[in-house]
């Protein structure tokens, strides 16, 4: 059985309206956790290793979706220094200084001085951000109903909650640069597909997804000069952000080894093309720790489909 976690951000520092990302001293106190208890291996060994029937006691992965330069400059080091593996799946059209919509709704809420926000013209709600408790409420309620809107009516949404929100300038060194990309693999990480623009394939035809995982691909190609052979779904719910024909997909252009965002472990009998994973919320490491141990021992795999 093999349990591959699943992280997308490690903060500096913690940050309020971002609750579900852990910050370096929690991702350390996992590492370390897991260093000691677990057997962690590179996703692509651990594959193989796993369909041959011979991984070993308590194995782990550890994956990172998205492309956020914290994965290079916060969890890397931690990683170097517990001797760890891990795989990065990127969106490649955000890197050298783009951003991706959740992130650039959450900062437009962080910043803005209103204490109010009426977007009720544009189809979005009206919104009190007068604590950190609101803005949350707020961002979680804007990111579920901009999540499965089309590309550029989302671009034109957003633009329109900055003009609303009068957010100040934010930052653009959110996602990784091509150097930072680079250098991963002589670092131990291996790098993974996970489109261009992260748009969810259900709501693509057949030759645009097929467009969108192969851009991504080719371009990872080119930055690190090695096949791209694991990937990522985006959002990665089965049968609702990706379906039979994206999972084709992913076969046709040669990848090895597709990860899922549905819950569970994989085991000898798992779909490799359809692995699902675990989300470590818990913060406090007695129930991160009792929430792996239940995940590896008792879980069935829900990603099987």
């Amino acid at each position: 059985m093999l349990s591959i976690l699943i992280y997308h951000r490690v903060l500096a520092i913690p940050d309020p309206l971002r609750p579900g990302e852990v910050d370096a001293a929690v991702f350390d106190t996992q590492m370390h956790h897991l260093s000691k208890n677990c057997e962690v291996i590179p996703l692509l060994e651990a594959t193989t290793l796993l369909k041959q029937g011979k991984l070993p006691r308590r194995a782990c992965c550890i994956t990172f979706d998205d492309g956020y330069a914290d994965n290079f400059t916060v969890a890397l080091p931690i990683l170097e220094k517990y001797r760890l593996s891990a795989t990065v799946f990127i969106a490649t059209a955000y890197l050298d200084g783009g951003k991706m919509f959740n992130d650039t709704v959450i900062d437009l809420i962080a910043n803005t001085k209103e204490k109010s926000l009426d977007l009720r013209d544009i189809g979005l709600g009206d919104f009190v951000l007068d604590s950190d408790a609101s803005r949350r409420d707020a961002i979680a309620a804007l990111l579920a109903k901009l999540r499965y809107v089309p590309l550029q009516e989302r671009e034109t949404l957003t633009a329109q909650i900055r003009k609303l929100a009068g957010s100040e300038e934010m930052p653009i060194d959110t996602m990784l640069t091509t150097e930072q990309v680079k250098m991963l693999p002589g670092r131990g990480i291996e790098v993974g597909g996970h489109t261009d623009a992260h748009t969810i394939l259900t709501t693509l035809g057949a030759e645009q997804s097929y467009a969108e995982i192969q851009r991504g691909k080719c371009r990872l190609e080119a930055i690190i000069e090695k096949p791209i052979r694991a990937f990522a779904y985006p959002n990665g719910f089965p049968n609702r952000d990706y379906a039979d024909e994206h999972v084709r997909i992913v076969k046709e252009l040669g990848f090895e080894v597709a990860v899922t965002t549905a819950a569970g472990i994989a085991r000898r009998d798992s779909d490799i093309y359809q692995l699902p994973r675990f989300t470590p919320w818990d913060k406090g490491m007695l129930m991160w720790s009792a929430r792996l141990v239940k995940n590896a021992w008792l879980r069935r795999p829900a990603a099987v489909i």
